[in-house]
């Protein structure tokens, strides 16, 4: 036996290369390069660090000789050390799906597992473990929970879409899910004539004692309250050479008793439209007896009176009942209203205690602000219990050719709180007359066009 040069480990005398660090032995290559002499080139195993000397192995290609090898060499001993050939890696045939049958990496079982036996026959089959019980009653109870409040949403929801339908089909000359104006999503302004009348069994029942103009910019909310005196002396019907007040010409038109609201609506409008220069489109008539019971219905309102004054209104509306007058009297500040006292605020003309209230044009102005206040207790959430009763009492009071859909998006998109009035008086483009022993209101000078110039000037644009 020899040792290696290099790491000193035992091999055969004649072996070319050592067994555990694989370099090639000094004389095999000097022979190998047909130089017998010794290369110094090569450092030595003392000389050159563990690192380098590995830097320069080779493969591993010692073949071990056999036993039978030393046995037919004279005077060889076996070696110490029997090296065993390195069998390559068995190469396993990749496995194949069968014909017809997809294989899937995670893939489940397909079928029931049997235990007990090799087959069906023999073992019985697992049975997949089960959800536990309290989890599928749990399952159960919130499928139960679901249903039942779809059960209550649809049998609130379906009666109240019913009724909202067939409220807006009854004030409503259009369907109540139509528009005639884009559903207001457009920039043009529209404007809205309101009307309001006594009503059935008041003196003058259907004479317009309020005629208001709410003009709307949607886009922007610009909201302008045009307030047109009632006294106002026009010609009545169109062409007809025949004057009267502008508060007769919807009895005019629909009939002693009201018994065409649409063509009474459409002839005021147009009526408007002529002394104002505005294109008036869209009318709605409010039936005083019929609101007084619609702010009932919603548990009054609150108002904020600016002046107080003090006024005689009469006892009864219709002074065949009732003749006589009692004393009201209202007092600046905030203060609850019911429907017959919101009213009474809202129509009050003989006024002895601050004149100034007695006009029509502040009359005009406390009929707004109880729109107002009524407009903003139906917002109030703490309302809509009493949404069915309102729409009852409303059904009574309100008549409109606009859509209830444009209707809705008109309310919403209108800005009372910032809203801008426009008042007719004789402080700026009216004067007063007397003709054929009536109190009536003119245009200064004549000149109907000052009332038109004067409202362009003061729209809110």
């Amino acid at each position: 036996m020899g040792s290696c040069e290099f790491c000193g480990s035992e091999i055969p005398e004649d072996a070319r290369f050592c067994g555990k660090c694989g370099r090639l032995s000094r004389g095999s290559q000097q022979a190998a390069n047909g130089n017998a002499a010794v290369d110094r080139s090569i450092p030595g195993p003392a000389s050159v660090p563990d690192s380098q000397r590995r830097s320069i192995r080779r493969p591993y290609q010692y073949q071990p000789p056999s036993p039978q090898q030393y046995q037919n060499s004279p005077g060889a001993a076996e070696p110490t050390v029997k090296y065993a050939p390195v069998a390559a890696p068995v190469q396993q045939a990749p496995k194949v799906a069968p014909q017809g049958v997809q294989s899937y990496p995670n893939a489940q079982p397909q079928g029931p597992i049997y235990i007990g036996g090799p087959g069906p026959s023999t073992a019985r089959p697992v049975k997949p473990p089960r959800r536990p019980a309290y989890k599928r009653k749990g399952c159960l109870i919130s499928f139960a929970v679901v249903l039942l409040l779809l059960v209550v949403f649809f049998s609130i929801a379906i009666p109240t879409v019913q009724k909202v339908l067939a409220f807006g089909s009854a004030i409503s000359t259009q369907s109540p899910l139509s528009s005639q104006t884009g559903y207001m999503g457009g920039s043009d302004r529209v404007n809205i004539l309101m009307l309001g009348y006594g009503g059935s069994g008041h003196d003058g029942a259907y004479l317009t004692d309020s005629m208001v103009i709410m003009s709307l910019i949607p886009s922007s909310h610009h909201t302008t309250l045009i307030s047109v005196p009632r006294d106002l002396w026009v010609q009545n019907p169109a062409n007809s050479g025949n004057y009267t007040k502008i508060n007769a010409v919807y009895p005019t038109a629909a009939g002693a008793d009201n018994t065409d609201p649409v063509a009474g609506g459409v002839a005021t409008a147009q009526k408007v439209s002529l002394v104002t220069g505005l294109q008036v489109n869209y009318w709605m008539t409010i039936n005083f007896t019929g609101f007084r019971d619609f702010i009932n219905a919603i548990g009054g309102v609150d108002v904020d009176v600016p002046d107080s004054f003090t006024a005689n209104y009469p006892i009864n509306d219709d002074p065949s009942i009732n003749a006589g007058w009692k004393v009201i009297h209202f007092s600046k500040g905030l203060q609850h209203m019911n429907g017959e006292t919101a009213i009474e605020y809202a129509r009050a003309r003989y006024v002895t205690v601050n004149l100034a209230e007695g006009t029509d044009f502040a009359r005009s102005v406390r009929q707004q602000i109880i729109m107002k206040a009524a407009l903003a207790k139906l917002k109030n959430w703490h309302t809509w219990p009493n949404l069915f009763s309102a729409m009852d009492a409303l059904k009574r009071t309100i008549y409109t050719n606009l859509s209830l859909a444009d209707l809705g998006m008109f309310a919403l998109k209108m800005d009372l709180n910032n809203a801008h009035r426009v008042s007719l008086s004789f402080s700026n483009v009216l004067t007063n007359g007397n003709i054929g022993g009536q109190d009536v209101v003119l245009p200064q000078n004549g000149n109907w066009q000052l009332i038109k110039d004067y409202i362009k000037q003061q729209l809110y644009n």
